[in-house]
């Protein structure tokens, strides 16, 4: 049940944000908040409860500023809220970079609706735990748990 969830969307094409937002409104979602304003994003992040991110990444729009704001700055009232990258940049460096400036998941455009809610669904049942090491913050990077740690581990996860 999606009735209770807020979704924050920052997109900086309206018509994209048009499309997502009557999804998210199919879906069920009880508030869809879409700006193409990192700056308006923001402050609607810090005033209202959002559950979920959708946050665009492109050249004209820095969706990881924005993503570093929410997981470091002081004023953050949810550090912890799940966040999806889309963007249509799926290079390995590209998708690295966003995973550690805190994204929770990635999503390469063009986006469906049935990709967006499987990813939903994923945030929702298998919520990543957060960490903080050194520089970083943000969901564990670490997917699968392995039964043993050090040297013995790299070669339980070579032989896989």
């Amino acid at each position: 049940d999606l009735g209770n969830l807020s979704i924050l969307v920052l997109e900086k094409h309206l018509l994209v944000r048009k499309l997502l937002s009557d999804v998210f409104s199919e879906f069920g979602f009880a508030t869809t908040f879409s700006t193409s304003d990192p700056v308006v994003a923001y402050d609607f992040f810090r005033n209202m409860t959002t559950d979920i991110i959708l946050l665009d990444w492109t050249p004209d729009l820095d969706g990881l500023k924005f993503l570093r704001q929410v997981r470091n700055a002081p004023d953050s009232p949810n550090p912890f809220v799940p966040a999806v990258v889309t963007s249509a940049n799926t290079d390995l460096n590209f998708i690295s970079t966003a995973r550690d400036d805190g994204m929770t998941e990635f999503l390469a455009k063009p986006v469906t609706a049935r990709s967006i809610y499987r990813r939903i669904c994923n945030l929702i049942e298998n919520p990543r735990p957060f960490i903080r090491v050194g520089q970083f913050f943000g969901p564990d990077r670490r997917r699968r748990s392995a039964s043993s740690v050090g040297e013995d581990r790299r070669q339980l996860m070579a032989a896989e």
